[in-house]
């Protein structure tokens, strides 16, 4: 299917009058395909979504139907799921806009993935301060209960399923799923070593699955138009890449940053980062051009002005030497702005957010922060260009030397500011230039 054929699904309803409610949802043909779902088996159900080739929408891109399947099929006793709305990426939207306008899609994906998983009790994680989401959610599932579609034998199937909200306390190491699971337990968000994965042992020391909000809203539209449906859209497969499991599917691209148009827009997986920013984020403000555009929340690090025609697969940003796609959150950095001070900004964050478990990510994210802080202050050395760089190559899961991926994400952006735009690092050194202000503007 071409963009230009393609008429959005996840935000499809999206402006309509009362779209939160169930009356309208359902007047839309809302809980059609939970109806169709709790006819089939549980198998049957993983099968559809396996063969979708639906990937995760919170970052990791791994395949749902797949991570479904890691559940060991002779438990006994309760299976949870969870669904992480923690939503913390800088740049990111995207899980908001669906769950404050169209509160029953994903509520309905959740329904259908925990009869899928087995799932009796599910757990909606939602950071704190996504006060209106929190309010619509509840709203929505006291709907769900009064008719039919939560507790008891939900439309008389004989499946049971409670939800439970639960609002996080606004940290960004609860959007990785052991931190989530150990904060819903009323414990300190510290990232649990794996072996065993949450499939085995998760909250409450039980079989859990971890899945995004973005992901939950697919799973109604996969069940009631099948899998080709779903792999209509998208980027197929690479036949010389084994490991590639395909980009298909629509997403939702947050458009953020110094552009005319900021907002939310769904598309099919694979159109470039240029197109998205001209064509539907109203191009660079000012009649500026774009010198660095992130491609998918801070973490995965910048695309240069050269590289805006990568695109925006699981595959693409990472062929350009950025970690992933990620949330799909461009944020645009026009030419007025300082890559030092974007850097800046970028380390200061994850020196804040590092849950300072690990000792690499600890440190390395608050000595990074103090040597663009000696910098910015014209106390800087063209050494520290490369110390930078030492950091950001011994922190992460990828070299092996921490838990989570929180490191991986603070070093992406370091590699990439200073192996594509080290002239300007060492330019800003050399005249010794001061920062006028603390923080970027207009970051996200």
């Amino acid at each position: 299917m071409s963009q230009n054929e393609f008429q959005p699904v996840l935000l499809g309803r999206i402006g309509k009058p009362d779209s939160q409610s169930l009356a309208s949802y359902r007047a839309d043909g809302g809980y059609e395909a939970l109806a169709k779902a709790l006819k089939m088996t549980n198998t049957e159900v993983i099968d559809v979504v396996k063969n979708s080739g639906l990937r995760g929408r919170g970052g990791a891109g791994f395949p749902t139907g797949l991570k479904w399947t890691f559940l060991p099929k002779d438990v006994t006793g309760p299976i949870y799921l969870c669904i992480n709305g923690d939503e913390s990426e800088p740049g990111t939207f995207n899980n908001r806009v669906l769950i404050e306008e169209d509160p029953h899609q994903v509520l309905e994906g959740i329904v259908i993935s925990s009869y899928a998983t087995r799932s009796t009790t599910a757990y909606f994680y939602l950071r704190y301060e996504y006060g209106r989401c929190y309010r619509t959610l509840k709203k929505a599932v006291d709907e769900m209960y009064a008719n039919g579609l939560l507790g008891k034998n939900i439309l008389g199937s004989g499946y049971d399923l409670d939800i439970y909200l639960h609002r996080g306390a606004c940290a960004y190491i609860c959007g990785e799923e052991t931190g989530l699971i150990e904060s819903l337990e009323g414990k300190r968000a510290w990232p649990r070593i794996k072996p065993p994965f949450p499939a085995i042992e998760g909250a409450f020391r039980r079989p859990t699955v971890v899945n995004n909000v973005e992901t939950m809203a697919c799973i109604p539209h996969i069940i009631k138009h099948g899998a080709e449906w779903f792999q209509s859209m998208g980027v197929p497969k690479d036949p010389n890449n084994p490991r590639d499991a395909g980009s298909y599917g629509p997403k939702l691209y947050c458009i953020s940053g110094h552009v005319n148009k900021p907002g939310l827009v769904e598309l099919p997986m694979g159109i470039t980062a240029r197109e998205l920013i001209d064509k539907h984020g109203g191009g660079v403000w000012h009649g500026r051009k774009a010198k660095a555009v992130i491609p998918g929340g801070l973490s995965m690090g910048f695309m240069t002005n050269a590289e805006l025609d990568t695109p925006l697969d699981f595959n693409g940003p990472g062929k350009v030497g950025c970690l992933g796609l990620g949330t799909a959150a461009v944020v645009v950095i026009d030419d007025h702005t300082s890559m030092v001070d974007v850097l800046y900004n970028a380390c200061r964050f994850f020196a804040h957010e590092s849950c300072g478990q690990c000792t690499p990510c600890r440190e390395g994210t608050a000595w990074s922060t103090k040597i663009l802080e000696r910098i910015r202050e014209g106390r800087g050395k063209l050494s520290d260009i490369d110390l930078l760089l030492e950091i950001s190559n011994s922190i992460g899961t990828i070299p092996g030397t921490t838990i989570c991926g929180l490191a991986d994400g603070a070093a992406w952006p370091i590699k990439t500011a200073i192996n594509k735009f080290r002239g300007e690092f060492e330019e800003y050194i050399k005249s010794g230039r001061k920062s006028e202000s603390r923080t970027l503007v207009g970051a996200h």
